[in-house]
């Protein structure tokens, strides 16, 4: 999916522009930093004829400010009409590096991240659409926490993404079990 991001997503932008003439869907990636009338309008921008299934919002922003950014982006999204497909990022936001210099993410944020997005869902009455996620059937060590307690001194044992730190299979298990 062509996404426009944090960086790219200015609204006299090429970046911008040149995803306005594509007909696949587009995603928004929106952190704590998007104010809900800019919003409106590059969804605007991006999808003047409100095509369901066209835009796709990325909610990446961590969990104390998805609670109190995320309602009024929504809000201000159902005030103009938009239809749009609501997704958690909750990974993303969630970036620390351990004090070995190791990218990770710590799994009770991203937990508590994905609870925010569906409490704030439910609490506006809105439908939230899906979830993103880096993981692997692999039992690697690349995020800390979960049920089987990764550490910080793990990450090194069986660190092997080259690019963003994944959830291990026990890890993917038991957020599929909190996301049902």
């Amino acid at each position: 999916m062509v996404w426009v991001g944090e960086r790219t997503r200015q609204l006299d932008d090429a970046h911008v522009e040149f995803q306005r003439g594509i007909a696949n869907p587009l995603g928004i990636k929106v952190s704590d930093k998007m104010v809900p009338s800019e919003m409106v309008k590059l969804i605007e921008i991006l999808n003047p004829q409100n095509k369901p299934g066209r835009i796709t919002v990325i909610v990446r922003m961590g969990a104390e400010n998805m609670r109190v950014k995320l309602p009024h982006l929504i809000r201000a999204v159902r005030g103009a009409g938009q239809i749009v497909t609501w997704v958690s990022d909750p990974m993303h936001g969630n970036t620390i590096m351990a004090p070995s210099g190791l990218k990770t993410h710590s799994f009770d944020a991203i937990r508590a991240e994905l609870r925010a997005f569906f409490y704030v869902h439910d609490q506006e009455g809105s439908f939230p659409g899906g979830v993103h996620l880096e993981m692997t059937g692999q039992n690697v060590t690349e995020c800390v926490g979960g049920s089987r307690t990764i550490t910080y001194n793990d990450l090194s044992s069986r660190y092997h993404t080259h690019c963003d730190p994944r959830l291990n299979a026990s890890q993917s298990l038991e957020l599929a079990f909190i996301i049902a």
